[in-house]
This record gives C-alpha cells, sequence and structure tokens, in this order.
C-alpha cells in the first residue's frame, strides 16, 4: 500500500509533464507543416520547388509523382 502513494503521484506529475510538452509543441507550431519537411527530405537534388510532386496546380496535373524520380518529363 505504501507503494501507492509514491507511485501515483509519480504517473500523475509524468501525465502532467506530458501535456505540458503537448501544449509546448502545439504553441510552438511544431505541427503546423508535418507532411512538409517529409517531402523537403525526399527531394532531390537539383530538383526545384516548381518540380515538386505535390504541385497539383499548372501542366505538372498530367505526371506521376515517380516522373520526377526518373527525371523524365514525358513520364517515359
Amino acid at each position: 500500500m505504501s507503494s501507492l502513494s509514491i507511485l501515483i503521484p509519480l504517473s500523475l506529475g509524468m501525465g502532467f509533464v506530458g501535456l505540458c510538452a503537448f501544449l509546448w509543441a502545439l504553441r510552438a507550431n511544431q505541427f503546423d507543416d508535418p507532411e512538409g519537411n517529409a517531402w523537403r527530405v525526399i527531394t532531390l537534388d537539383g530538383q526545384s520547388d516548381a518540380d515538386d510532386p505535390r504541385d497539383k496546380g499548372g501542366d505538372r496535373d498530367d505526371h506521376k509523382a515517380s516522373d520526377a524520380v526518373n527525371h523524365d518529363p514525358d513520364g517515359r
């Protein structure tokens, strides 16, 4: 029973620390663009923002995302 008097406040304290960390991340805008960072990591060298496979506008509508990997604008 004496272990519960230690474990319950400890678990509540750890939950409070986790909540504080989450609120800090929320206020620090850590969740603004979770997908953008993932795409920036796999962007190939020499590829500009205009060649972004996520770009849905312009003349890129008929190209697949794999076209950017092959560096073939015709999609062959």
